[in-house]
C-alpha cells in the first residue's frame, strides 16, 4: 500500500541498523518497487546496499542482484561475481530457488 511506504531516508537508516533479515528484505523489496516505478534516486543508496555484498543469505543476494541489475552501479559488478563464485563453491542449502539465476542474469546485463 502506497501510504505504508517508507521514505528513502527511512529505508537507508533501517538498512544501516536492521533488527532482522526480514527487515532487510522488506526494505530491499521497497527499493525494488521504487526502481520499477522509475525512481532514479535508489542508486544513491549503493554505499548502504554494499554492506550486504558479502551476505550468504540467498534471499538478500537475490534482491541485491535484482536491484544492481536495475541501477548498474559499476562498483557492484565485482561483488556480483564474488557472490556467484561463493555460491558455486558453497551452494545455499534448504533454499527452494537458485539465487545464482538472478545473480548471473545481473552479471549478463552488466556485460551487455
Amino acid at each position: 500500500d502506497i501510504k505504508d511506504r517508507k521514505s528513502m531516508q527511512e529505508i537507508k537508516s533501517s538498512l544501516e541498523n536492521p533488527k532482522s533479515e526480514d527487515e532487510v528484505l522488506e526494505n530491499l523489496y521497497m527499493l525494488n518497487l521504487m526502481l520499477d516505478e522509475g525512481n532514479k534516486d535508489v542508486v544513491e543508496l549503493y554505499p548502504t546496499l554494499s554492506k550486504y555484498n558479502d551476505t550468504n543469505s540467498p534471499n538478500i543476494q537475490t534482491y541485491l542482484a535484482g536491484i544492481y541489475r536495475k541501477i548498474k552501479v559499476p562498483d557492484a559488478f565485482g561483488p556480483l561475481c564474488a557472490m556467484l563464485i561463493r555460491n558455486s563453491i558453497n551452494p545455499p542449502k534448504d533454499c527452494p530457488f537458485d539465487p545464482n539465476e538472478e545473480i548471473g542474469g545481473a552479471i549478463l546485463d552488466y556485460l551487455a
